[in-house]
């Protein structure tokens, strides 16, 4: 596999989770995208969208971003968050409301721990996500999923459920890999990346303090996304550098995120790219 300098073109491009500044965005989206494009992004992954597709698609315009992922549910009736669970609306609606705003692919953020312990629920997640795909093509997307630790918990003949799921999932959904949230799941995050290898789309860059134990596990302690320890990229546990070369050549976007970010949430997101960009990461 050649070196980053020697295939820009095959370099991801930064993005960020609008989670990651979900109050300031909520509050003034418009001013919120124009203090990311000054910081130097080009792309942002939508959240909690589907209620406003065209205020978010204007402010979009106006600060010259564009939004080529977007979260939203497509497996579940709720839609969990580490504070709490937004009720989700139809696959049509989702669907609909992402090819307003310029969406490509739209993302399944969060399934609980508790679909993903028996060989069955995990067959019923990939046969669900199947059969959203034809649908998503009506409205010209593709569609994806998203990790955090819970698919890590149990195991299959020595597979975990989340490769489980993703040996059984068509081969056109799309894979975004949260690298902090496979390392708290016991993972080796760049071997788990080497073995994804085309399917992935997209990795979530975050890095920080990774729990001792799997916080998903059924036994664990409840916990909200102020628990989390969470520091500027490369700064952390999460081997991030590893994991972004063993992707070369098949991430397309390395998005910037924070559940808890450690301080000002524009200065944190601006020390993250530069992390991407300093270390030849990101095109």
């Amino acid at each position: 596999m050649a070196h980053p300098e020697a295939l820009p073109e095959a370099l991801p491009e930064a993005s960020v989770q609008l989670y990651t500044l979900a109050e300031q965005f909520t509050a003034d989206p418009r001013r919120s995208l124009d203090r990311l494009a000054e910081i130097g992004l080009r792309h942002v992954e939508a959240f909690a969208f589907v209620d406003r597709p065209d205020e978010i698609r204007a402010a979009l315009d106006a600060s010259g971003l564009d939004a080529p992922t977007g979260h939203a549910p497509l497996l579940s009736d709720e839609l969990w968050t580490p504070d709490g669970a937004i009720p989700t609306p139809a696959p049509e609606v989702v669907l609909e409301a992402a090819a307003r705003i310029g969406v490509q692919t739209v993302i399944d953020p969060f399934v609980p721990v508790d679909r993903w312990l028996t060989e069955d629920s995990v067959a019923e997640l990939a046969e669900r996500l199947n059969r959203v795909v034809d649908l998503a093509a009506t409205f010209g997307l593709t569609v994806g999923y998203h990790n955090h630790s819970q698919e890590f918990v149990a195991s299959f003949d020595g597979v975990t459920a989340y490769e489980r799921f993703v040996a059984l999932t068509d081969a056109r959904i799309a894979l975004e890999l949260d690298l902090y949230w496979a390392a708290a799941g016991g993972q080796d995050v760049p071997a788990l990346v080497s073995r994804l290898g085309g399917r992935l789309l997209a990795v979530h860059v975050k890095d920080g303090a990774v729990p001792a134990s799997n916080p998903f596990a059924p036994d664990a302690p409840a916990f909200g996304s102020g628990t989390l320890a969470q520091r500027h990229a490369g700064t952390g546990d999460v081997p991030l550098a590893a994991a972004l070369r063993a992707g070369e050549g098949a991430i397309r976007y390395a998005v910037i995120e924070y559940d808890n970010p450690p301080g000002d949430v524009f200065d944190d997101i601006a020390a993250s790219l530069a992390f991407l960009r300093d270390g030849g990461f990101v095109r």
